[in-house]
């Protein structure tokens, strides 16, 4: 039951934490007290709302990504199968983003009515900037909120992602003047906002959403296109990204960034690192057609999905198209046995040179041409070839219909299966 995709843990996560928050409200109507008395329990709401959106924010740092990813996989694999089967859905993390969102813009929304209702009867200290900012915060996140449900986000997704950008951004900002009006109009002077936990949760969420931009940098990049559907990006940077890692490029850092796997680069090139970058809308589109000669790159490079390869003893990677170049992060490093099926058209003209590295690294891959063959039974595939290799677990990579096909058609019969959840 446990293994039926409506139930995979990233929805059980959201359902935790929304289950966490209506027990928080429970108490607060039921044993609390928050609504009874002279006034509102303002600061109470406003810290658990507080909370949720803090959690939310930090849950997305790239260093607390990695960390995760660290600790998850020290298991040895030595361990039960089913304990690593769980740890290595630590990349299921996103469903607590979405919880605490969701959980933090309700919160604020009870905020700004309950601000309202106290104004309104003359219940307290409510300001009437105070009301203003709160109502303005609230919108914004609803507005957030609504953008990212994921059939808007799909069909939309670079409004999406400059809204949740920019929109969020304002957002924390209204959240400082609405924690500093809401603690001095009641409190007053500076040291109200010392001892508020609004200021503590507020600076902790800047933070988080500030290092990445800090790290901010403008990198020389040469492109190589082995056919019109590829190319593979080299990045000059000196240091050697974490294996298997993704890495946020962008030609217009304001407005969009995209999100690919580090490679690393051939020993006759060091001091960079590749990506490589397939035709799959405008944008990259735009980059194989007019390759740029410098990129911005932001952050650090964080885990990737397949990160989780060491927590088991032999992997099957299934790659379709570019699936492959995060796959062959991993087949270079070597770090696990592991064994490739890669279902591409034609790849050695698609693909260039890259073909040549797949097989000195994986000499017995299964590489399915679709343009000789056909487009194959991905989950037949993948189960042959799981049951040949004698492998642990199965990581896919491939487009959305696939990548489900393959996981969750091997998860319901006892196989452990990883691959990409589109959370973001």
């Amino acid at each position: 039951m446990l293994k039926n995709p409506r139930v995979m843990p990233y929805h059980r996560l959201i359902v935790l934490v929304v289950a966490a928050n209506v027990a928080v409200g429970w108490h607060a109507v039921a044993s609390g007290g928050w609504w009874t008395g002279q006034a509102t329990a303002l600061t109470s709401i406003e810290t658990v709302a507080l909370v949720n959106v803090t959690l939310a924010v930090v849950v997305r740092q790239q260093w607390l990504i990695n960390a995760l990813f660290w600790l998850a996989t020290r298991a040895p694999t030595t361990w039960p199968l089913p304990v690593r089967w769980a740890l290595a859905k630590i990349y299921h993390f996103g469903g607590l983003h979405v919880g605490t969102a969701v959980s933090g813009t309700t919160w604020y929304l009870v905020f700004a009515v309950s601000l309202m209702y106290d104004r309104l009867h003359h219940r307290g200290h409510v300001s009437v900037p105070n009301l203003v900012v709160s109502g303005a915060l609230v919108t914004l996140f609803v507005v957030m909120s609504v953008l990212a449900l994921p059939p808007l986000r799909a069909r939309a997704h670079d409004m999406f992602e400059v809204t949740h950008r920019f929109c969020g951004w304002a957002a924390l900002a209204l959240a400082w003047i609405n924690t500093v009006l809401f603690a001095t109009t009641r409190h007053g002077g500076a040291y109200a906002l010392l001892t508020t936990p609004a200021v503590w949760l507020l600076t902790v969420a800047t933070v988080s959403v500030a290092l990445p931009w800090l790290l901010l940098r403008k990198v020389r990049v040469d492109t190589e296109r082995p056919s019109a559907h590829v190319a593979v990006v080299n990045l000059d940077r000196p240091t050697q990204p974490l294996i298997g890692s993704t890495q946020m490029v962008s030609r217009r850092p304001l407005l969009e960034w995209h999100s690919f796997a580090n490679i690393a680069a051939p020993e006759e090139a060091p001091g960079s690192h590749r990506m490589v970058v397939s035709r799959a809308g405008d944008w990259t589109a735009e980059f194989i057609d007019n390759p740029p000669t410098h990129l911005w790159v932001r952050g650090m490079p964080t885990a990737g999905m397949a990160n989780v390869a060491p927590l088991f003893r032999k992997v099957l990677f299934v790659a379709t198209g570019s699936g492959i170049g995060p796959v062959l992060a991993h087949l270079l490093a070597g770090e696990v046995s592991s064994h490739l099926v890669w279902v591409t058209r034609n790849p050695r003209r698609t693909y260039g040179a890259l073909v040549d590295e797949v097989l000195a690294a994986q000499p017995d891959a299964i590489i399915w041409d679709t343009d000789a063959y056909g487009k194959p039974d991905m989950l037949r595939l993948a189960y042959g070839a799981y049951s040949t290799f004698g492998a642990e677990a199965v990581i896919c990579i491939a487009n959305k219909n696939v990548t489900w096909q393959v996981v969750h058609g091997l998860e319901l019969v006892g196989i452990p299966a990883y691959g990409p959840i589109w959370d973001a």
